[in-house]
């Protein structure tokens, strides 16, 4: 096993950091690395915010769910699926395109994302951690206006990292279901009740937990993730954001 697969492999979300800045160095590689990252048509679909307003970080601790963690994050970076760019592009050079639509934001998250992805890589090998903050798609509104977002850019993603404490080092990382549930040959395979329920009972028993109720604990978790109000507040707002892909 190499050094970046074992780093993958250890990699796990942090969310209590050391008082320690990141050096504006350290900074510049950790955003250098997203530029890398592969991308539609070499187009790069996204746009980076940079946090450091200590009053927008306390903004957006609060609109993210009230997480209070993000206002000790040394960095914080919002990844924005961004067609705006290329559409203005577009515009300026009498093109005639049309509107931006739902499969250009796709293809936008899907290039924000893997340039996120790669610099949470790239902070993880060298010694700092990072937590995707998905609450950023909720509030829309609010979110707009506090980063002037204009009609075709949208976040995707806050990432935000900082050196882990003792505790996050050792904490043990969740374990993941097995890759029989998740990796199929050709084409999808549906689970039965029966294979649903073995997935969790199989992902406990590897988490050491012998005696858990798999119906109850999906039932909580229905109630805790999906059926929450920041899950159906999030739903609300991407619809807000999918308007203007569908109007303009």
């Amino acid at each position: 096993m190499n050094q970046t697969i074992k780093e993958l492999i250890e990699r796990k979300s942090v969310r209590v950091f050391e008082d320690r800045k990141i050096s504006e160095e350290i900074k510049k590689i950790i955003i250098q690395t997203a530029f890398e990252a592969p991308t539609a048509g070499g187009m790069m679909l996204y746009s980076i915010i940079d946090v450091t307003d200590d009053q927008l970080k306390q903004q957006l601790a609060i609109t993210c769910d009230d997480q209070p963690f993000i206002l000790n994050a040394p960095l914080i970076l919002i990844f924005l699926a961004d067609y705006q760019r290329w559409y203005d592009s577009f515009v300026q050079e009498g093109c005639q395109p049309r509107k931006p639509g739902e499969g250009d934001l796709l293809l936008a998250c899907a290039d924000a994302i893997i340039a996120a992805q790669n610099t949470v890589v790239a902070a993880q090998s060298l010694g700092i951690g990072s937590c995707y903050i998905g609450d950023i798609l909720e509030n829309c509104e609010t979110v707009r206006e506090l980063l002037q977002l204009p009609e075709y850019a949208v976040p995707a993603a806050m990432v935000v990292y900082g050196y882990p404490v003792e505790s996050q080092i050792n904490r043990k990382k969740p374990v993941r279901f097995s890759e029989q549930y998740l990796v199929y040959e050709n084409q999808y395979h549906r689970l039965s009740k029966e294979e649903q329920e073995q997935m969790h009972r199989s992902r406990n028993q590897k988490a050491g937990i012998q005696d858990k109720n798999v119906a109850e604990s999906i039932t909580a978790l229905c109630n805790r993730k999906y059926m929450s109000d920041f899950s159906i507040e999030m739903n609300r707002s991407a619809t807000e954001y999918l308007k203007n892909f569908r109007e303009g």
